[in-house]
């Protein structure tokens, strides 16, 4: 059954976790701060890591960011937190988190994040290279797919898991658009988390991938799609 590591330090929320999840068939652990977080996820094999943002000792960010960045955890990762700006939902995804849900929170959907992360990851995708090996170019734009690296014009551009499965598929087929509904499958299956979560990721791509550099690639096709397009490219 699935495992899952649940880091946070309220207890009437574990309380709720505990008791919706493990009737459900999932094996269940949690830490009460930061610093214990990390070393559970280091020391375990979870399936997914369920973290708060506020914590003591180290906060969510930290913590998320200290287990891609150092430590080349690729288990799939989902942020709690009551923060409902697009600023904190883009920090919180740059920090390598796969997706972000806002407190108060339906648990039903949560699990159904959960199931989506941990099918992706089963899939190849989620918190692993984005897809099979070789380097992607276009524009000035160069993907290592198996080194799970972004550059541009030569500097390094930090994406999420997600972040980086979305540039993938977009750079396979650049300049031509990938529909919306086929990016959500390719990155949650059949069971797409729906609301804002898709726009969240395409906000942090755009801000990693284009707002630093003066031509703008990411395109949003309204109601369709989106695509990768320089300007010999652009219709």
């Amino acid at each position: 059954m699935p495992s899952l590591l649940l880091v946070e330090d309220n207890e009437d929320i574990l309380v709720m976790l505990y008791a919706f999840f493990e009737p459900l068939g999932y094996e269940l652990d949690c830490a009460r701060n930061g610093r214990a977080g990390l070393e559970q996820a280091l020391a375990g094999h979870f399936d997914c890591l369920v973290l708060d943002v506020m914590l003591p000792g180290m906060d969510g960010i930290t913590l998320c960011r200290t287990l891609r960045e150092k430590h080349n955890c690729r288990t799939p990762i989902i942020m709690l937190t009551a923060r409902d700006t697009v600023p904190d939902r883009v920090l919180g995804l740059e920090s390598g988190a796969d997706d972000y849900l806002i407190k108060p929170f339906a648990l039903k959907e949560l699990e159904a994040r959960i199931r989506a992360l941990i099918r992706a990851r089963e899939r190849g995708g989620g918190g692993g290279t984005g897809g099979a090996g070789g380097e992607l170019r276009y524009a000035d734009v160069v993907l290592d797919v198996p080194g799970h690296r972004v550059s541009r014009q030569g500097r390094e551009v930090r994406l999420s898991p997600t972040g980086f499965r979305i540039l993938c598929e977009l750079m396979r087929v650049a300049p031509a658009l990938v529909p919306r509904e086929e990016l959500e499958h390719t990155l949650w299956g059949d069971e797409p988390p729906g609301g804002s979560a898709l726009r969240t990721h395409i906000h942090e791509v755009r801000q990693a991938l284009d707002k630093p550099f003066d031509q703008p690639l990411l395109q949003t096709v309204s109601h369709v799609g989106y695509r990768l397009a320089c300007d010999k490219d652009r219709a």
